[in-house]
């Protein structure tokens, strides 16, 4: 058990048993961790994944978790903003990978719609190796609505194509950005699609005509990165991407931090044990 996450509790299903599961009820009786029981029907449907159910699971608190309300609110304060938008990106193996990549190079949060996208699954959690728990999540209703908030909030909305005329490397990108990534076979949404003030293409060689999501996704994020860095570097300004903890970002402009909201204290349940 990870000593430095929030578990709120342990629900066990009554036909659980053998030497691991008491290894981690001591650990959870060592930490105060309070243990429920159910029967293995109901812990197999809070898991989200009965194939790979083990009859426990933990319910760890995402303390970077956020409403949609809560980030615009935040973007439309701030002088500087980077954020992704999956649209339709339901495979929870590419959306971990992201949330990993993002989280890795700074992005200030990743939007996660209700329709469309898996929630903060077991799947999710372990391809993004446990940086789910900590990462800067938005919920939202569907893609077209974040979008439409943050676009509200001052946000330049960008889309990936590769039929954009601009380059991804050459693009001028506003400071505050938001960035969608839609379903590798359907794309984005129309209703989305309508929204995107600028496209951008991935310069690609070898015949190749398109990457993975998640892989598109991790050339876009450090290359914020190393825009970032490179400003920061000459001493125009540049982003606070050493943060390792909390989700403040430094305003260009006043050279002072801006913070995203606290937000409310929300519970995806992971596997364990």
């Amino acid at each position: 058990m990870d000593s430095s996450l929030d578990v709120d509790k342990l629900v066990i299903a009554d036909s659980a048993h053998g030497d691991s599961l008491n290894e981690i009820l001591k650990l959870a009786q060592r930490r105060g961790v309070p243990v429920r029981e159910a029967s293995a029907q109901r812990v197999k449907l809070l898991a989200g994944n009965g194939k790979q159910d083990q009859g426990i699971i933990a319910d760890v608190i995402a303390p970077r978790l956020a409403t949609l309300a809560e980030f615009a609110d935040w973007a439309g304060e701030t002088a500087d903003c980077r954020c992704l938008v999956l649209d339709g990106v339901n495979n929870p193996a590419n959306v971990g990978m992201i949330i990993r990549t993002a989280t890795a190079a700074g992005i200030d949060a990743i939007v996660l719609p209700r329709f469309g996208s898996p929630g903060i699954n077991p799947l999710v959690i372990k391809a993004s190796a446990g940086v789910a728990y900590r990462a800067a999540i938005v919920r939202a209703g569907t893609g077209a609505e974040a979008v439409a908030q943050l676009r509200e909030a001052g946000c330049r909305v960008y889309g990936l194509s590769a039929d954009a005329r601009a380059g991804l490397y050459q693009a001028k990108i506003a400071r505050k950005a938001v960035f969608v990534l839609g379903n590798e076979t359907e794309g984005m949404s129309r209703q989305t699609e309508d929204l995107i003030d600028s496209w951008l293409s991935i310069p690609m060689a070898g015949g190749v005509e398109s990457l993975n999501v998640a892989s598109a996704a991790a050339v876009l994020c450090f290359e914020l990165l190393r825009r970032d860095t490179e400003r920061a570097d000459r001493g125009t300004g540049g982003r606070n991407t050493g943060d390792t903890g909390d989700r403040n970002t430094r305003d260009r402009s006043t050279g002072q931090k801006a913070e995203l909201p606290a937000s409310a204290r929300r519970r995806p349940r992971s596997r364990a044990g």
